[in-house]
């Protein structure tokens, strides 16, 4: 063979791949963009009541996450039982974020307190509210969705000496009715769902403050 010819030929075909693959590519379906959407956690207390000035004040604490609720895309059950995570449809806050402002709207709508306040407040608290977000799901098998929240009443410690006194620990759980397995469906329900929760949560509250 022409020594010219073969040095010649691995190049002409080194030249040609790039053009045979972007061939290829043109002959590829061009895939679908799905853009991300954003859905707000943010229950409206069914009332505002002014503040009772002869309640006690009331800190709340951070609301902490269950595993796996630390993300924000929207959570559903799949049919066999397993957990989805939707990756295109997220809650605009991190889910116990958005609790932990539920609750303080909440509280302060409810009259029960003379103040609600958060952490590094100069006020002092008669009663601190601390908890965690266990669960915040669709289950369109059973056409429902579930908010679950464990939440700790305590009282303050009197003194240098004296210990903060657990009142009392409950697990809430709030359901509401699923309409469709659409994500607009699926977050209506879930925020359905933590009204519900927090509806038992006042009632809770309400009790303690008095």
């Amino acid at each position: 063979m022409n020594r010219r010819f073969a040095f010649l030929a691995p190049l002409a075909l080194g030249l040609c791949a790039p053009l045979a693959l972007s061939a290829c590519a043109s002959l590829l379906p061009a895939q679908k963009y799905i853009p991300r959407t954003t859905w707000p956690l943010d229950p409206q207390p069914p009332a505002q009541n002014p503040a009772n000035p002869s309640g006690p004040i009331l800190m709340v604490r951070a609301i902490t996450a269950a595993p796996g609720l630390d993300q924000q895309g929207l959570q559903s059950l799949a049919p066999g039982g397993s957990l989805n995570i939707d990756y295109y449809n997220n809650w605009a806050a991190a889910p116990a974020d958005a609790v932990t402002q539920a609750l303080i709207n909440w509280t302060q709508a409810s009259g029960a307190f003379s103040a609600v306040i958060s952490p590094g407040s100069r006020l002092t608290p008669a009663l601190i509210l601390e908890g965690e977000l266990t669960t915040l799901l669709a289950d369109p098998e059973k056409n429902q969705a579930t908010a679950v929240l464990t939440l700790v009443v305590i009282k303050p410690a009197a003194g240098l000496t004296a210990s903060a006194l657990p009142l009392v620990q409950e697990r809430i759980t709030g359901t509401a009715p699923l309409q469709g397995a659409t994500p607009a469906a699926q977050a209506a329900a879930q925020t359905a769902a933590l009204a519900n929760a927090l509806t038992q949560a006042i009632t809770l509250l309400t009790r303690q403050a008095r």
